[in-house]
């Protein structure tokens, strides 16, 4: 959504010649990529500037693209009974984004993601994706090796953090991406950490910051 309250409609931007060297060097790292890969891919990205405060998913919607964060900081966020967002996780440059249960199963997204700074994004449709993965056996080995190490070797040992560690604890570890923590504002630290802006000022106090 815009500050219009209109949806962006990502499926109108023009075909466009796009630089994607840090898309490709970032998939690299988790299995090389031929050039006929590489020029598949080209196809079917595209980049978008959005605002600050430009929402790319809103929760309810069914998601139907991948982001990878080129410049900018997007949030990975639900949103509570009173309105309140609860982010979950933040996205920095070269990363990859996505609701990636509603792609999976092609159902409304739970979660919103927002551009929390001026970003720029590469996008590319889950589903011409999902056609390149069946085509060409080395997309698919990246594929399977971003699910094993982001899914699987991290997002355990996250939940059990989540569960058993106290928010100061957890706030030390967030800590520990000091670049990250001075793009985010107290409000959206306090919301990662599952406590109030009042509590996280407390914990401040005691760690002397």
């Amino acid at each position: 959504m815009n500050k219009c309250g209109k949806a962006l409609c990502l499926s109108r931007i023009p075909k466009q010649t796009i630089y994607m060297d840090e898309l490709i060097d970032k998939m690299n790292t988790y299995h090389y990529l031929s050039a006929d890969t590489v020029e598949a891919l080209r196809d079917i990205c595209f980049t978008k500037i959005f605002k600050k405060n430009d929402i790319l998913l809103r929760a309810g919607d069914t998601a139907r693209y991948y982001y990878f964060v080129k410049s900018g900081l997007l949030g990975y966020y639900s949103t509570d009974e009173n309105g309140t967002s609860i982010y979950k996780l933040f996205f920095e440059e070269n990363s990859f984004c996505a609701s990636a249960s509603s792609l999976v199963e092609e159902t409304p997204s739970t979660f919103s993601i927002d551009a929390l700074e001026a970003s720029e994004i590469i996008i590319y449709p889950s589903d011409k994706f999902r056609k390149l993965i069946a085509e060409h056996h080395d997309l698919a080995l990246f594929h399977i090796a971003y699910l094993e190490k982001n899914w699987v070797v991290k997002k355990e040992p996250l939940e059990i953090i989540l569960k058993s560690e106290s928010a100061k604890q957890r706030y030390l570890t967030l800590l520990e991406n000091s670049k990250l923590v001075k793009r985010l504002k107290q409000h959206q630290i306090a919301s990662y950490l599952g406590i109030t802006p009042t509590q996280l000022s407390r914990i401040r106090k005691e760690l002397n910051l």
